[in-house]
């Protein structure tokens, strides 16, 4: 066993000694003369993961990412990407991210495999074999000679993605990918951040489409006014305060027999006739069997969970014209 570790390459190394963390932000701060763009953020990104990062208009999202890529520097705190300041190794560590800051400037004039090129050639050279795996991994290879001007929204931005893969990134950092496409573009969309992480990257990626990010994330964290509001797994975020819905002949009388229960006071019937309680222990094998017993048997019989955006809306006070 020692003596594999010893035969490691420099690379497999670092990789080891950074564990499973691929960006960390250390209370991460930013200042644009009085006025606090982002404060004191702590944020971890797992390698492997889709992380969303989500908050209101004007709330540090852009600024954060901008440090991420050390375009800016921080006020105080630093940023971590594979357990590496960028700040002190930015050379070093920004060939292993990839980064697409909405809307990729493209040569619309070109083909997309000339795109490719272009920016292969200002990163110093690119084999013609990785523009081939790339424009494969995003879904342009039969696209690759058409003129730019001729792709569709969706297709532009997966070409974007395809200019951030160029260096083979382990980490990817995507800020509003689906940005203005349509419903046919943001599912080609997902499927390529689904594809991606199945080839063993990480994305970071800053959304307003809060349904989307609610299917493709694992974690996210909310942001609002340059502070963490919370970071958490998505499950964790929308599974409800313990309620189920239930399907169940008779309703009413169904909801009059569990308002008198010490456990399910706070019942209720909605619009559609589905009851919501809690359970008589918290589970739903308990309700299952309380409501069989007393002769309303459950057609469906399911955990509550919350929408996404109503969580979004409850932690940051805002309403919904202000999620960007």
């Amino acid at each position: 066993m020692v003596d594999h570790v010893l035969t490691k390459s420099g690379a497999a190394l670092e990789i080891e000694r950074s564990g499973e963390v691929a960006l960390r932000t250390i209370n991460l701060t930013k200042q644009y003369g009085q006025r606090l763009a982002v404060n004191n953020l702590n944020l971890e990104v797992r390698r492997g993961e889709i992380f969303g990062f989500l908050g209101p208009n004007g709330a540090g999202k852009t600024t954060t990412i901008r440090m991420a890529l050390g375009l800016i520097a921080p006020t105080a705190g630093n940023v971590e990407i594979f357990g590496r300041d960028v700040f002190v190794e930015r050379a070093r560590i920004l060939p292993r991210v990839g980064a697409l800051i909405e809307t990729p400037a493209l040569y619309l004039y070109l083909s997309g495999r000339n795109n490719l090129r272009a920016i292969g050639s200002a990163l110093g050279g690119v084999p013609e074999k990785r523009i081939d795996q790339v424009l494969d991994q995003v879904g342009l290879a039969g696209r690759q000679k058409d003129k730019v001007r001729t792709y569709s929204l969706g297709m532009k931005q997966r070409l974007g993605v395809a200019m951030a893969l160029l260096q083979d990134p382990e980490l990817l950092i995507l800020d509003e990918p689906a940005n203005g496409l349509d419903p046919a573009g943001i599912v080609e969309m997902r499927d390529l951040m689904h594809n991606l992480v199945r080839s063993g990257k990480t994305i970071f990626i800053s959304s307003h489409l809060l349904t989307e990010v609610q299917q493709i994330c694992t974690r996210v964290a909310i942001i609002n006014q340059g502070r963490l509001v919370t970071e958490s797994s998505v499950t964790e975020l929308t599974r409800g305060q313990g309620d189920f819905r239930i399907s169940v002949e008779n309703a009413s009388a169904a909801l009059a027999l569990v308002q008198a229960q010490p456990w399910g006071a706070e019942a209720r019937l909605e619009h559609d006739g589905t009851l919501v309680t809690r359970g008589p222990d918290g589970s739903g094998r308990a309700l299952n069997l309380f409501l069989s017993q007393a002769g309303f048997v459950p057609e469906t019989l399911e955990r509550s969970v919350q929408d996404l955006e109503q969580v979004f809306l409850q932690l940051t006070d805002t309403g919904s014209g202000d999620i960007k």
